[in-house]
Parts: C-alpha cells; structure tokens; sequence
C-alpha cells in the first residue's frame, strides 16, 4: 500500500505526514489492519527497539474533585462509588509505589484529584517524591496535580520531580463537550509551565468520547506542536455513574488505528497504552506492543487494571523486553538534543524517560481513570471475564471498582 509504504519514510525520517495521511490511517479497513500495524512497528522499533517502558500509578488523593469532566469518575456529582481519601502520607505513597518498582516499573507517577494544587499540596508531594527517591535508586517520578499557578512547576522540579503530566484529552473545538470548569488552553498552559521549569513534559488522549476522526487528527497535531516528551493515549471506559457511561465506541481495531496514527504523528516519542487497553483491545493487546512502547501496570487510579504479572507473561510471549532503569527512553537525538514533537518541521514527537503521568481531576498519570478490568484480586488476562458475551456489545463485565491497593489495606496489584 503506497500510504503505509510513504509513512513508514516519513517516520523513519522524523517528518510530519500530511493530514490527510493520518486521516487515511483512521479510516483503513479491517483487511489492511496487520499491514497497518506492520508498517508503523517498523518505525517504533527504529527508534525504540523491542523495549517495553513500564510506568506505575499512584493514587495520593482519590475523588472529592470539584470538577465536572465527564469522563471522570471522581468528577464532581460522580454516583460511581470509587474509594474517596484525601492524601496519602509519604511512607504510604512510597510503600505503594514499591509494589510497582518490584515488578519492573521504572517510574512512579503520583496523581491527586483535584483543579490543582495549592502550595500545601506542592510541599506534601515533594515530601513524597523524597520520600520514594530516597528508597529506590534511578527511579523516576511524574507528577499529576492539575493545572500549575506561577512557580508550582520550578518547585516540583527541585524536589526531584522529573516529569509532570497533564493531558489535552480531546481537540480544542470538542473541549466544552467534555469540560466546562476549567479550559482548553487552561490545560496548554500547565504543560509549557511544566516545558519552561525543565520538567519532562507529558501529555495525551482520550479516545472514545464520540468524537471523530477529525477530531482525533486535530488533537494529536496539537500535540506534536506543543512538544510533550510522552503522549500517553487513553481508551474511554464508560462507567456508570459519568455522564459518558453509554459511550461504547470503541473495537480492538479501531483502537489499533488509533495507535498506528499516533505513532506515525510522532514516531520518536514514549507512546503510551494508557487507560482501557484491557477493556477494549482485550486479547489484542500484544499487537498493540507494535505500535507503542510504554504501558501501566497494574491498577488505574479508581479501576482494576490486568494482573501484573499477566502484563510481564504478555511483553515476553509477544516478544519484547521490559525496559531497564538503566536504559535510556529517549532515541539519542532526543536525549542529547532535548527537542520534542513539532519543535520544527522535520522533529516528531519527543519521546523521553519521562514519560509522565496524566492529567488531574480525570486522566490521571496519562491514563483516564476511569480504565481497568475486572480482573479482581490480581486475576488472569483481561477479556477473558466473559466468553459468552456478544461480539460488539458494551464489556461492562470487564470494568471493576478498585478496591485494593493505595487508600485500602489490602496489598496492591503490580
């Protein structure tokens, strides 16, 4: 196909393709889709390798959000019932992101709902982030507070934060839809607070929304100009109680589609499979390891996630590798050069060992909170809850409350 053929150039090259050509991507057919998938696996090894990033979240402060997301099941008037706490105590983080760090994740993400973060708050994460870099060597944290006031972003950086996430979501034209408390451009100026203080910069999707494929193009060019050094991409899990609880738009293709496009947008950068990969690619999400090259283990901020170690037995069985701490993310054009997605015509998207983690009231460490799967008390691989469900119904059987993990007693799943 000459579309895979000049995208796979471009990509190897570092060059933007047209929109048109990602449009083209979005709407190939299920006949094409493993030649997609082929195509844009040639460039994620080049720049990647067989290398697979493993990121960790922790939850500081679960719900109580003022704000009215409606992806977001801590959004204010949530009816979801999610364990609601305010912050954790630094031993506490750091006791549960050491579940993480055992089983092979690099970088600790630590996520508080909320607007964002008042001075208080800034001083209670930077107890944190000392308290975790203090017992794990090389690891890496992210924070994911919400939108940044005026010297948040610089005190985060000098208490050891190496990243800070806050994710776009959707396109600009799309934004009121899905948020009304806080804006748009509200989100793209914590992320160049987060570029201007020396902070690894992180930033995503959500897909599944309702919204098209226009709209999906539009946000990942945002993206690449605004130059996260990660771009973590999300799948809507509806859950009940949101107000996109009936939004089930998604199939394992389409998702794959998704990916490819990304990665063909911004071929050097950490793409991330973030929330709802097990609820919506389910058992294809050894072939989306071809296309992105970092996910989440374990649980999500407020759902359950696969089983730790049925994502480790996926990446070896699939063929990759975990990533170790003292392997570098980013290509080393990146790494020595600093630049990021859009920074001029021929850059793509940077990418970065610090990939972060997400956006505040809702899409948490890069992955929506709302993502999981009902794979309860560290259980096997998502997609297998329910055999008998029907081809293309709502997998709500997959979607899970968390229960275990930061904010209970009982031990979490990584």
């Amino acid at each position: 196909m000459d579309l895979l053929n000049t995208l796979v150039d471009k990509g190897l090259r570092r060059e933007l393709p047209t929109r048109e050509e990602a449009l083209a991507v979005l709407a190939t057919s299920d006949d094409d889709l493993l030649d997609v998938v082929a195509a844009a696996g040639k460039v994620r090894r080049q720049w990647f390798g067989r290398r697979v990033k493993l990121n960790y979240l922790v939850n500081l402060k679960s719900g109580l959000c003022p704000e009215d997301c409606n992806y977001c099941s801590q959004r204010l008037g949530s009816t979801t019932g999610i364990l609601k706490y305010t912050w954790l105590k630094p031993d506490e983080a750091s006791q549960a992101a050491a579940a993480g760090l055992a089983g092979g994740a690099k970088r600790v993400c630590l996520v508080a709902s909320g607007r964002g973060p008042t001075d208080r708050d800034v001083d209670r994460v930077s107890k944190t982030i000392k308290a975790i870099k203090d017992e794990n060597e090389g690891v890496e944290v992210c924070a994911c507070l919400g939108l940044l006031s005026d010297g948040q972003a610089e005190r985060l950086r000098e208490a050891g934060a190496d990243a800070y996430n806050h994710n776009l979501n959707t396109s600009e034209s799309t934004y009121a839809d899905i948020t009304t408390t806080h804006t748009y451009a509200d989100r793209v100026d914590t992320v160049n607070k987060a570029h201007a203080a020396g902070l690894s910069a992180c930033s995503g999707l959500i897909a599944g929304m309702g919204e098209s494929d226009e709209d999906l193009v539009d946000v990942v060019y945002s993206l690449r100009e605004l130059d996260p050094d990660s771009v973590p991409v999300n799948f809507l899990i509806p859950v009940e109680g949101t107000p996109l609880a009936k939004e089930w738009n998604l199939t394992p293709q389409r998702c794959l589609r998704i990916l490819a496009m990304v990665r063909f947008v911004c071929p050097d950068v950490e793409v991330r499979i973030a929330g709802g990969r097990e609820v919506h690619l389910r058992t294809m999400q050894p072939l989306a390891l071809h296309l992105a090259n970092s996910i989440f283990l374990g649980d999500y901020l407020t759902t359950e996630g696969q089983a730790g170690k049925a994502d480790l037995e996926m990446i070896a069985d699939a063929g990759f590798e975990v990533e170790g701490t003292d392997q570098v993310t980013l290509p080393e054009h990146r790494a020595t050069a600093g630049g990021g997605c859009g920074s001029h015509e021929s850059a793509g998207c940077g990418s970065h060992e610090g990939a972060g983690c997400g956006s505040h009231e809702g899409a948490g460490c890069g992955s929506h909170e709302s993502a999981g799967c009902g794979s309860h008390d560290g259980g096997g691989v998502c997609g297998t809850a329910d055999p008998a469900a029907p081809v293309g119904e709502p997998r709500t059987d997959l979607v899970a409350v968390r229960r275990r993990g930061a904010g209970t007693d009982l031990a979490p799943n990584a």
